[in-house]
């Protein structure tokens, strides 16, 4: 009983909620050891959040109890000041920009319905999601109190309230975590779901393989037979496997690359491949200079076994 959870019905007691700052529904503040001085709770609104909040808030009393402090409880300022973040890859819409910017966007938005304070995790997931997706999830801010338009279209009753929009679908609610690190994750799975397979390239030269190799944590290489041993049904049978692969396995954001057998004899030799054994494959880490071979058949069901 060192921690309780109290509830307030704002609609009644309209004075309780006016004290304390409180304009958005729901909203939830926490009483340390300062009790003239309540905080925010910034963090995500599932059991699991609440408990470890309430338990993160008790360990800060005893703490600043036995070293004779009244301090309180940091709920997840902490968190936005050592992690980073820039409000300014927030993307601010308003009732006359939103239709413009999401509606008719190709790109997967992430939209936060705040009042009167944008959540601070928001903020610091906007900057990693901009690098990760190269701006193709957006994650943008509705200040509901001012656009209110926008807040009766999508029935928005409680803030924070954060809505998926993707072009040719309804909007869905987000209900996942909401610390930086939970956003980022549902923003990069958006990404992938929504991304094409990536492309299958063949090695030309050495320039592709840096390049495709440098930018991906993976990189996955076949080397084929030569087309006069296997004629082009046989090659395009391999890269249809290989294809099929980039497609099941594009949410990991490999390089898939391809050569024929002979034409890259020192990338051959480096990976112990040259000479025999074709079709071959291997997935090359570049980063940590390791690479593992392909040793089942080199077939859908084999090649999933090796890379799963």
């Amino acid at each position: 009983g060192v921690v309780k959870v109290g509830a307030v019905d704002a609609d009644k007691h309209q004075s309780l909620g006016g004290q304390y700052g409180v304009r958005g529904f729901p909203t939830i503040k926490i009483f340390g050891a300062n009790k003239n001085k309540a905080e925010d709770y910034q963090g995500g609104r599932t059991s699991e959040a609440i408990v470890d909040a309430a338990l993160s808030a008790l360990r800060s009393l005893v703490k600043d109890r036995l070293s004779g402090r009244s301090g309180g409880y940091s709920s997840g300022r902490q968190s936005q000041e050592s992690g980073g973040g820039d409000k300014k890859d927030v993307i601010e819409l308003t009732d006359d920009s939103f239709d413009k910017n999401v509606i008719n966007s190709d790109d997967v938005w992430m939209v936060e319905f705040y009042a009167p304070c944008l959540e601070p995790e928001w903020a610091a997931a906007a900057t990693e999601v901009k690098e990760q997706t190269k701006g193709k999830v957006k994650l943008a801010a509705v200040d509901a109190t001012v656009n209110q338009m926008l807040a009766n279209r999508y029935g928005i009753r409680g803030f924070p309230t954060i809505k998926i929009f993707q072009k040719g679908e309804d909007p869905i609610d987000y209900d996942g975590g909401r610390t930086r690190s939970d956003i980022v994750a549902r923003a990069l799975d958006l990404f992938s779901d929504n991304a094409p397979p990536p492309e299958l390239l063949e090695i030309i030269n050495e320039d592709v393989l840096k390049t495709t190799c440098d930018a991906h944590q993976l990189c996955i290489i076949s080397v084929l037979p030569h087309i006069l041993d296997t004629g082009a049904s046989g090659r395009n049978s391999y890269l249809d496997v290989m294809l099929k692969m980039a497609e099941k396995y594009k949410k990991k954001m490999w390089g898939w690359l391809w050569t024929e057998a002979g034409a890259q004899s020192d990338l051959e030799s480096s990976l112990g491949i040259g000479g025999f054994g074709y079709p071959a494959m291997a997935a090359v880490n570049a980063r940590k200079m390791k690479f593992a071979l392909l040793k089942g058949s080199f077939s859908e069901q084999g090649i999933n076994e090796f890379l799963r």
